[in-house]
């Protein structure tokens, strides 16, 4: 079963002469359990692909399916309630509430999501366990700890509602080569016990090289769509 399907995807920014073409005719399927590195040099589309995947953005032409839902079919509400039930985030810059601790951070998607204070604070603290950040730096509020820490918080607060695809858009720029290994090993581990469906956009080949396809983007096409070391579903390269 297809977690994610772009059918002839196009998505323009502007009108007329001025208008700029992100992503052009763009057709792609992802199994439900893959992990898929979408990988490509800044301005390929690899961010707004993730965008209309997500439903913050809309496609100018074609359909974006994401776990059964056409997107451009959805009313406003009914994204966001898609994007708060089942899917999770991993941002580049963490995005953390500087004012609460860890384990507040993660706990505030399962208030919005009905649970009391109690009951979220519960499944906080059993993510954070789960991703292996230290029972110590629960209490701490982000300036408070390193970089792969509040990383692990933010994946922590992603996995929380226990969605059913992960987004992470450059999950290890602003980390260094070691601490950046360690989360892409922690996602992988994720994926492989969890059966998670991953959807990674990263520049870097060595954070690509830890999923188990990679599709290309240039100029907002795909260009390429490996599956080890063998092209896979036709894709033009």
């Amino acid at each position: 079963m297809s977690a994610i399907t772009l059918d002839r995807v196009g998505k323009r920014y502007g009108e007329g002469a001025a208008s700029v073409h992100a992503l052009h005719d763009v057709t792609l399927e992802i199994d439900t359990g893959e992990f898929v590195a979408i990988v490509g040099p800044s301005g390929s589309g690899k961010s707004t692909l993730l965008n209309l995947v997500a439903g913050i953005d809309t496609a100018s032409t074609g359909r974006v399916r994401v776990l059964g839902n056409d997107l451009g079919a959805l009313a406003d509400d009914a994204r966001s309630d898609l994007r708060l039930r089942e899917l999770g985030f991993v941002f580049q810059g963490f995005n953390l509430f500087p004012t609460f601790t860890a384990e507040e951070n993660v706990a505030w998607p399962r208030r919005f999501r009905g649970d009391t204070w109690l009951e979220a604070r519960r499944r906080a603290a059993d993510a954070l366990a789960g991703i292996g950040l230290d029972a110590g730096a629960r209490g701490r509020v982000p300036a408070e700890l390193s970089g792969g820490e509040q990383q692990r918080v933010a994946i922590a607060r992603a996995l929380v509602n226990e969605p059913r695809l992960l987004l992470a858009d450059e999950p290890t720029g602003n980390l260094d080569s070691e601490t950046a290994a360690t989360i892409l090993g922690l996602f992988a581990r994720l994926h492989a016990e969890q059966a998670l469906t991953v959807l990674l956009v990263t520049h870097n080949p060595a954070a690509a090289a830890h999923a188990d396809r990679q599709v290309t983007l240039r100029d907002g096409r795909v260009v390429g769509d490996v599956l080890g070391a063998a092209p896979v579903r036709g894709v033009r390269s």
